[in-house]
């Protein structure tokens, strides 16, 4: 009884913390992100024509609650929302640690 009791809190525990980022993670998952997001001055014509925000530098906390959002549905860029919708909460803190590290 005590044993079920631990791994049901271990559990819960594991289920509540944050993914820690890792930049160098990040690195290997950002191909998605550097067609568009690395280059200055970059325009998108889908579903509209739009300035692409650059995102290096921009604070880890952002970029993730930023995909977070996309992923969710509160923010409804097509493209965004299909690309974040692929991410794991782990691949969401490797990006933002690398982006937000540059």
């Amino acid at each position: 009884m005590v044993l079920t009791a631990a791994l049901a809190a271990s559990s819960v525990h594991a289920q509540g913390a944050a993914a820690q980022g890792n930049a160098e993670a990040g690195r290997g998952k950002a191909s998605m992100c550097v067609g568009c997001h690395e280059i200055p001055g970059y325009k998108a014509s889908f579903p509209s024509v739009y300035r692409v925000p650059m995102i290096t530098g921009q604070s880890g906390k952002y970029i993730e609650a930023s995909l977070q959002a996309y992923r969710k549905g509160d923010r409804s860029h097509p493209t965004m929302r299909a690309i974040a919708g692929s991410l794991t909460d782990q691949d969401i803190a490797d990006l933002a640690a690398l982006y937000g590290s540059k």
